[in-house]
């Protein structure tokens, strides 16, 4: 008989349950609506995850499925998979474009979309392709989505400003227009479900007038897409969307947790460290998982409860500080800590504030799951261990970064 299996520390558990049942409580909420999704790969960075993921839409055939992405890494690995329809959603650059292009091979049943927010990205993006067209490379599939900017967050135009007529009237004319995007970044500061909720219809409103205003001077405008985990776990209307992008619902995390869209029993990531000393003077437990384990996200720093750099599952505690690879953990409230309950060596598992940036310290995740047959024991053992790889960096391949 196969032993348990000790699983080093610190490590990234991933909870294929917790996984699985969020995925089929997104889906099931976008069907009732009758919107397709266009999953955001950024915070899974796995195949295994992304197969999961993309399970509604797939239904056996990959070339049906739209995968959203953050870098030309993640592009890389899914079209490399055998994706087919991935969308590039930070702002594009001109250098990047043969980068991106460059990943379907000759595979003309590739299509990347990438966003822009100017005119003069825009054209930019149509002198490259009209340079590869004279060239005879125009295999690839390339358009864009016009981003918006529905909350003053980051980046994109103003749905009702002049400049979206010309960026769409410039791609249209070259029948490169895919649609607009949206991405309410903002619903990460609301504080109330009312505040979410309007900031939900905020975003998809705005997405839709951006799509009105062009359809009024004759562009076609196929795609209405909007994503953020927050806005679309509550949003009550989706009139006039085509389609969702969301990526951090697969795992969730405690700032999700924090803005009341899941429970903490729903979040399915968590880092696995040791006890490796007490400070009872200080009130403090010593755990071997630092920022460099944790991140130093502290997104949860103006919510109801700080939970510092991460929670400890189960419990009362947070990691109140951190150095590289040492975590310092006292109770939420001060009161003092049983040492007893943690002796040195003992294992414990920290919930993440920011599941994106928490999984970007790690190579993989070690998973289990009665879905898999996979379980994880008291002693922090696994049946059978499973590991999935993840892939992290910006280049389109693993070695692509340039080196002096």
């Amino acid at each position: 008989m196969t032993q348990p299996i000790a699983l080093p520390t610190p490590c990234l558990l991933l909870d294929a349950d917790l996984m699985q049942a969020n995925i089929e409580r997104m889906d099931r909420r976008l069907a009732s609506f009758g919107v397709r999704t266009r999953p955001h790969v950024k915070t899974a960075k796995s195949l295994p995850v992304i197969e999961r993921m993309v399970q509604r839409e797939q239904a056996g055939r990959q070339t049906d499925v739209r995968l959203t992405v953050s870098t030309v890494r993640e592009a890389a690995e899914v079209i490399g998979a055998g994706y087919r329809d991935v969308l590039y959603a930070v702002g594009i650059v001109p250098q990047k474009l043969a980068e991106l292009t460059s990943l379907a091979g000759a595979d003309a049943g590739v299509r990347i979309s990438v966003i822009l927010d100017s005119v003069e990205m825009a054209q930019a993006l149509l002198e490259f392709l009209a340079q590869g067209t004279a060239a005879g490379s125009s295999a690839v599939q390339l358009d864009a989505f016009i981003e918006l900017d529905v909350d003053a967050h980051r980046a994109g135009v103003n749905p009702g400003a002049a400049e979206l007529l010309a960026i769409g009237q410039l791609l249209n004319g070259a029948s490169r227009l895919r649609g607009v995007m949206t991405h309410a970044g903002y619903a990460y500061e609301c504080r109330s479900k009312i505040e979410l909720l309007a900031m939900a219809e905020r975003e998809r409103s705005g997405a839709v007038l951006a799509a009105e205003r062009l359809a009024a001077v004759g562009v076609n405008c196929p795609e209405v897409s909007i994503g953020s985990t927050p806005t679309v776990s509550v949003a009550e209307s989706f009139a006039g969307i085509t389609e969702v992008r969301t990526g951090v619902y697969v795992f969730n995390d405690l700032v999700i947790a924090g803005l009341g869209v899941c429970a903490e029993s729903q979040i399915a990531l968590s880092v696995l460290a040791s006890v490796i000393g007490h400070q009872p003077g200080r009130n403090t437990l010593v755990i071997d998982a630092g920022w460099m384990a944790l991140s130093n996200d502290r997104s949860t720093a103006t919510h109801a409860t700080d939970m510092g750099l991460g929670k400890i599952m189960g419990t009362d505690l947070c990691v109140r500080a951190a150095n590289q690879e040492h975590g310092l953990v006292q109770t939420l409230d001060g009161t003092p800590l049983d040492f007893a309950r943690f002796p040195i060596g003992s294992k414990v598992r920290v919930l993440p504030i920011h599941a994106c940036a928490t999984a970007a310290a790690f190579a993989g995740y070690q998973v289990f799951g009665e879905c898999l047959g996979h379980v994880l024991t008291p002693s922090m053992g696994g049946k059978n261990a499973i590991y999935w790889p993840r892939f992290s960096g910006w280049a389109g391949t693993q070695g692509g970064d340039l080196r002096y």
